[in-house]
């Protein structure tokens, strides 16, 4: 049974730093594309990043590149999230999600296509 929980969020100042995980279970890491995505209440799922399977190829939203950066654990079948210079438009809930198809690519982010999502962890950013 395939399962992705997360964690590592928590409540931090403007400028602050934030570690998430995504621990994966029932499948191997390192045969799929991983994305992260976030939720805010009343507002659609917004993409974050994707990271091909091998690790390292990935790409950001403008909102967020050159302050997070996403990783990938093959041997702790973990994906990770580093977040840096946080503002209070990035609280939001964070979402590990798994691409639909084994494939080397470095897929296009829609939502339909990475089905299999964590709950989340909560992410709050204010002083």
């Amino acid at each position: 049974q395939v399962q992705l929980v997360e964690s590592g969020g928590g409540s931090v100042q403007p400028g602050g730093s934030l570690r998430l995980s995504c621990a994966a279970s029932g499948f191997a890491l390192g045969n799929f594309a991983m994305a992260w995505v976030r939720q805010t209440p009343g507002k659609e799922l917004e993409w974050v990043s994707t990271i091909n399977r091998a690790g390292d190829n990935a790409y950001y939203a403008d909102s967020v590149n050159e302050r997070f950066t996403i990783s990938r654990d093959k041997n702790k079948n973990t994906l990770y999230l580093q977040m840096n210079s946080l503002k209070p438009e990035d609280a939001a809930v964070y979402i590990c999600t798994r691409y639909v198809f084994a494939s080397s690519e470095l897929p296009v982010f829609r939502s339909a296509d990475f089905p299999k999502r964590g709950k989340g962890t909560q992410v709050t950013v204010s002083s």
